[in-house]
């Protein structure tokens, strides 16, 4: 299959960036400086920044790209803006446009994933991993910044737990700057990415009985 950009040569790719929303990493002034510069870099690369639309890193990084005159999308978990500042007191000044789901965090998260070419992972806990998990597993292009604490700083450990390898869409930096720069290079020869559902059920719906993993059959494709 053909890469996006061969097919839409002028296409403005969207960045997702995930990390922690709230807790002691927002504590931490050079994580909160990291974020902004990510968001800063992504907007630099003519790309779109796209989030959870939450408080704490990811809106760091909005703030970022806004500042640098970027495109900002925010997927939110609430049904309505009214319910997004309301019940999920989550942030609006730093964001374009809107994907108001109303399916809660966790289930948002895989729309927030799919609404993205590449997905770069900030420090976080729980609730990032889960994001890094259905962009692994989906074959996303993904920027992993190290060096910072959290979750991030042990993907590589999580995936040998896990029996899976670190992929060739994987990149890794405790620079934001050569972050962004090596995920974008990534993302203009990724070839176009695929469903958990095909790699389980096969091209024609029957369960392929094999060893190898996801992250490993998208590399092929």
């Amino acid at each position: 299959m053909d890469n996006i950009f061969d097919i839409l040569p002028g296409y403005k790719p969207t960045i997702g960036v995930m990390g922690s929303a709230s807790g002691y990493l927002m504590t931490n002034p050079k994580m909160i400086k990291a974020a902004h510069e990510v968001g800063q870099e992504v907007a630099k690369r003519g790309c779109i920044l796209g989030s959870g639309a939450c408080p704490g890193l990811p809106d760091e990084a909005a703030k970022g790209a806004k500042e640098e005159g970027g495109e900002t999308f925010g997927v939110s978990p609430a049904i309505s803006v009214h319910s997004h500042l309301q019940k999920y007191n989550s942030p609006t000044d730093h964001y374009d446009t809107f994907l108001f789901t109303g399916m809660g965090l966790m289930m948002r998260d895989i729309i927030n994933i799919r609404s993205c070419d590449g997905v770069i992972i900030l420090p976080g806990g729980t609730g990032t991993l889960n994001e890094f998990t259905v962009a692994y597993e989906e074959g996303k292009p993904i920027g992993v910044l190290t060096g910072h604490d959290g979750v991030a700083d042990h993907i590589k450990e999580i995936l040998g737990f896990c029996h899976r390898k670190v992929t060739d869409r994987m990149v890794f930096s405790s620079n934001p700057r050569v972050l962004v720069k090596k995920l974008y290079d990534i993302m203009k020869k990724t070839k176009n990415g695929f469903l958990i559902d095909d790699y389980l059920l096969g091209v024609n719906g029957q369960t392929k009985n094999t060893k190898v993993s996801p992250a490993q059959t998208t590399l092929k494709l």
